[in-house]
């Protein structure tokens, strides 16, 4: 299945999903959710809820990276309902030591 990025909102709190696959083919709609939210000062804090995805690879690593920079220290990431395999993979990545994994 094809990943599919889907948007909320509440507060200052944006929650971003990929629903499927989070790869490479999901790149442009994943950088226009979360630089739209970027644009909009009130969001703090990002979610990223990984409960929709199916699998994560290496690129979906690259773009939580970039995500990362791209908000520096004004904004917080939280990795949230991760599946085995993704955890597996975050934490084999060492992203516990950059994000919070819950």
């Amino acid at each position: 299945m094809t990943g599919q990025v889907v948007v909320s909102s509440q507060g200052s709190m944006v929650t971003i999903s990929v629903h499927g696959r989070f790869d490479f083919n999901v790149h442009k709609e994943f950088r226009d959710a979360y630089e739209t939210a970027l644009k909009n000062t009130q969001f703090e804090n990002f979610v990223i809820d990984f409960q929709p995805t199916e699998y994560i690879d290496s690129s979906a690593l690259g773009m939580l990276l970039i995500l990362r920079e791209r908000i520096g220290s004004k904004s917080r990431i939280k990795l949230t309902r991760c599946n085995k395999a993704i955890r597996s993979t975050l934490d084999i990545s060492n992203f516990n030591k950059l994000f919070d994994i819950q």
